[in-house]
């Protein structure tokens, strides 16, 4: 099933940047709509809207869905997303847009934001659970 996951991610982005010419960034997708004056934001929120039903369109056909669990207190999930935004505002972009399409495209930029990503998660992980015991 993730290499069918994958293989469609693949093709969702390829077929953006070739249809509408942009990166399948989801944070500046996400950031745009919140402006005025888009020409462009039927595909956008359909992208959106897209990533949002497909679990229950797998489901829907048989697919299990795994579990949903949260080991995190809803504070501690809530000051991490406000950073992942701040990260993602600081950094230019999110994994789907640097890692996911920046790469592909051999982006020298995405491709140094995404190891960055990278280094910094392993650190939190490591700094939260062992030195925190979070």
């Amino acid at each position: 099933m993730s290499l069918i996951g994958g293989l469609l991610i693949g093709a969702s982005t390829a077929l953006v940047l070739v249809l509408n010419g942009r990166i399948a960034g989801v944070s500046g997708m996400l950031g745009s709509l919140l402006e005025r004056d888009r020409s462009d934001t039927a595909w956008r929120v359909a992208f959106i809207v897209g990533l949002l039903i497909a679990p229950l369109v797998y489901r829907n056909f048989g697919g299990t869905l795994p579990p949903v669990v949260l080991d995190a207190p809803l504070g501690l999930l809530m000051v991490a997303g406000l950073l992942v935004g701040f990260g993602t505002r600081l950094g230019a972009g999110c994994t789907s847009g640097h890692a996911v399409c920046g790469i592909g495209r051999g982006s020298p930029r995405s491709i140094a934001a995404t190891l960055i990503f990278t280094a910094t998660a392993m650190i939190t992980v490591f700094v939260t659970r062992h030195v925190l015991g979070v």
